[in-house]
């Protein structure tokens, strides 16, 4: 029997359950239904509402159908039509009456607003951890590359140089603000709407805190008609996954580049690459390829919530059903990508010797030539002019800032001395970028530190 049967006589066209059941997806939500229902049923009891024996059959039934569940015992039936009408006909067939007097004070709106609520915050812990575990991964290989020479680039050119370190921890700092974002959302997410009933809320005496309260919600609603039509906690998460996902593909694109022939920075191991089946000498990074792939999956859950809840008039909409699939595969998406990355991060090997040679063929010491100039008194604009057709004769004669004689730097400037070397040995260029935020070894070293105390 249909939970709504009475104004119509709940059987309906196949056609009709085919498109409205949803628990082929709201199952999953099984523990935060019976969780909920839980703390109702005590509160029931504990305002008079009804009896205290009654609250207290409630809760233990509600208690063994989990256990069961959990077990393996009770399988759900798939041919409800949602997880909450599995979850009170079950109570119900187990201990009759009572079970009939659960959903009193409650409609099915304000309850799954406040299933969903109560799934994605669990979600959001599990994802904060997975993303705290890639940063970790991301300090882990940074330690061991602080003075790992590499060119910096910007437009895909070489640009100046920096380290292994330094490249690694800019991904950091990105999952860093995606840990916040998340966290941020938490807050809004817990945000009690049970008590708004189907939009007008109920004439019952509920003790909405003391629900909240049993449940670690932060507050309750403060408009009936907003608690159950509100899915900007929803939206809010799609958005923080949207730019996780962004930072992730950014990632793999350049882990795509690096396992290149043309750049060979890196190679990943065995376990987290594939081969072709036609040609025998490919391995290719399809990890980060389909992780750069399923950003746009992730993309598209957003827009596709954005857009189920665009024009809807208040209150409850069944268009708004829509916001489960969406979120799942989006959370899905993110939590596999999440999971491949950090194992693929620690076992990938690192090439120092081809990044250092790379970084010393694409003049990336200009700029701390034109500096050096600058330093001896030489206003930067001129030396930018001077440097850059230095950068122009070499190029002309095959060679490097680094290989050209001293007699030939001096036809340039006569400041040019000595010690020009040294101000332009890539290593110095990386180590006199001290400031906070730059590429010195002993600075990138501080700021795992800072990551790791964050964490």
């Amino acid at each position: 029997m249909k939970l709504w049967a009475g104004r119509t006589g709940g059987e309906v066209d196949e056609r009709l359950s085919a498109i409205n059941n949803s628990i082929g997806f709201d199952s999953r939500m099984y523990r935060q239904d019976i969780t909920g229902s839980i703390a109702h049923a005590k509160m029931l009891g504990r305002v008079g509402v009804i009896s205290p024996e009654e609250s207290e059959q409630i809760v233990e039934g509600l208690r063994g159908i989990l256990a069961d569940i959990e077990s393996g015992k009770l399988e759900i039936d798939m041919s409800c039509e949602d997880i909450h009408t599995f979850v009170e006909a079950t109570l119900t067939e187990r201990i009759g009456d009572a079970g009939k007097r659960l959903h009193t004070g409650r409609s099915r709106n304000d309850q799954v607003a406040l299933d969903i609520r109560m799934f994605l915050a669990d979600e959001i812990d599990r994802l904060s951890a997975l993303a705290k575990d890639l940063v970790s991964a991301f300090c882990e290989v940074a330690e061991k590359h602080l003075e790992t020479v590499m060119p910096g680039y910007t437009h895909l050119q070489r640009a100046q140089p920096v380290t292994l370190a330094h490249w690694l921890m800019a991904y950091a700092q990105m999952l860093l603000r995606d840990i916040d974002r998340l966290s941020d959302c938490k807050k809004r997410t817990l945000v009690l709407p049970l008590g708004s009933g189907a939009l007008a809320g109920t004439t019952y005496p509920l003790d909405r805190k003391y629900v909240a309260e049993q449940l670690g919600f932060n507050d309750i609603t403060l408009n009936s008609l907003d608690g159950v039509s509100d899915r900007d906690f929803a939206v809010e998460l799609l958005a923080a996954l949207s730019i996780l996902m962004m930072h992730l593909s950014r990632f793999s694109e350049e882990i795509c580049l690096w396992c290149s022939w043309e750049f060979r920075f890196v190679t990943l191991a065995d376990d987290f690459s594939t081969g072709s089946s036609i040609m025998p000498q490919k391995k290719n990074p399809d990890i980060t390829e389909l992780v750069r792939g399923k950003t746009g999956r992730v993309y598209g859950d957003l827009m596709t919530l954005l857009t189920a809840m665009k024009a809807l008039p208040l209150a409850y909409n069944k268009d708004m059903q829509e916001d489960k699939e969406a979120l799942f595969d989006a959370i899905d998406t993110a939590d596999l990508s999440l999971s491949v990355l950090a194992p693929m991060l620690r076992t990938a090997v690192f090439h120092p010797d081809v990044m250092k040679k790379a970084a010393s063929a694409g003049f990336i010491n200009a700029t701390d030539c034109a500096d050096y100039m600058a330093k001896k008194g030489v206003p930067f604009r001129d030396a930018y002019g001077v440097v850059g057709r230095l950068v122009k004769y070499c190029i002309d004669r095959g060679t490097t800032l680094d290989e050209l004689p001293l007699a030939e730097y001096r036809q340039f400037s006569l400041v040019f001395d000595e010690d020009v070397y040294e101000a332009i040995d890539l290593l110095t260029c990386v180590r006199q970028r001290a400031l906070p935020g730059g590429p010195a070894p002993e600075t990138v070293k501080a700021a795992i530190g800072a990551v790791r105390s964050r964490l």
